[in-house]
């Protein structure tokens, strides 16, 4: 049988390639053990740099949170601090509240001892005024007369003005309480007492009106029209006092009782007649002094 020229020549390269090639194998082996070694350093290497890197990851993926971990354990731990903060202060001013109230329960009531020790200290100021408007008068009258009366010379006058300002009477009604203090109206006779009574008048007098600030003097011409007699029986004689025009029983209305007032005209002519139960005025009362 024949070989087939292709398969022979076939053979004859491997068969050279085997025979003539344990050089070259070694090489190639060498070539190849190399290259695995370097592929595997290679891969060494590789993997030593990934586990580098990963572990550093978790290294600082482990930081981060144990650092939000703690920031965590920060809040909640503030918030606790601020919960029992918020719950201190709103005890601090219920408290604040309830003092509040309280004080200002006992402002009220201080307020109330004031207004009472206030009343108390007036009606003192009061008292001590009077008691030395009483010293004031004992020791202008040296204990002649009662107090509010005034001493001149051995007589001592009431003048109803003294006691009240808005009390008024007819003349029947002022002699009745000159009487009940031991007195009568008083009786002028001389020049002396004239100026007296008028100056006192001045002194007590409220306004400009002269004919509102009349005092009943014990003087009255009833029995006799014109004929002016002192509630003595003395005659009044000197005409001089008389203010102008009067005595004139004005309109025929009875004006039969003497009044004595201040007039900045003329302080001598000081007295008109009026009606003695129908006008309400001021009085003046008087008495020996003791």
């Amino acid at each position: 049988m024949e070989k087939s020229p292709r398969r022979a020549n076939g053979n004859k390269n491997f068969e050279k390639f085997g025979q003539g090639g344990d050089g070259s194998n070694r090489l190639l082996i060498l070539c190849l053990g190399l290259l695995n070694a370097i592929l595997l350093i290679a891969a060494v290497v590789i993997g030593i740099n990934c586990a580098k890197v990963k572990e550093g990851s978790l290294h600082v993926s482990h930081s981060a949170a144990s650092q939000l971990i703690n920031e965590l354990n920060y809040l909640r731990s503030n918030h606790s601090d601020v919960m029992e903060a918020e719950e201190e202060a709103k005890n601090a001013f219920d408290r604040a509240l309830r003092n509040h109230a309280e004080l200002k329960v006992k402002i009220e009531q201080q307020k109330t001892i004031n207004d009472d020790y206030q009343r108390q200290v007036e009606a003192l100021l009061k008292e001590k005024m009077n008691l030395l408007s009483n010293i004031s008068a004992l020791e202008g009258t040296c204990g002649r007369c009662p107090s509010k009366w005034l001493l001149h010379n051995s007589s001592c006058y009431f003048f109803s003005y003294a006691e009240s300002s808005t009390v008024k009477k007819n003349w029947p009604d002022s002699r009745a309480d000159c009487v009940s203090r031991g007195a009568d109206l008083t009786v002028i006779d001389n020049q002396e007492e004239q100026k007296f009574v008028s100056g006192s008048i001045e002194n007590m007098r409220r306004g400009t009106n002269i004919w509102e600030n009349g005092f009943w003097i014990g003087l009255t011409d009833t029995e006799t029209e014109g004929e002016w007699v002192w509630i003595n029986n003395v005659t009044e004689v000197e005409q001089g006092y008389w203010m102008e025009g009067e005595s004139n029983d004005y309109g025929h209305l009875g004006e039969d009782c003497g009044v004595a007032v201040y007039s900045h005209f003329n302080p001598w002519k000081t007295r008109y007649d009026a009606n003695c139960n129908v006008i309400k005025i001021y009085w003046i009362c008087e008495m020996a002094s003791n």
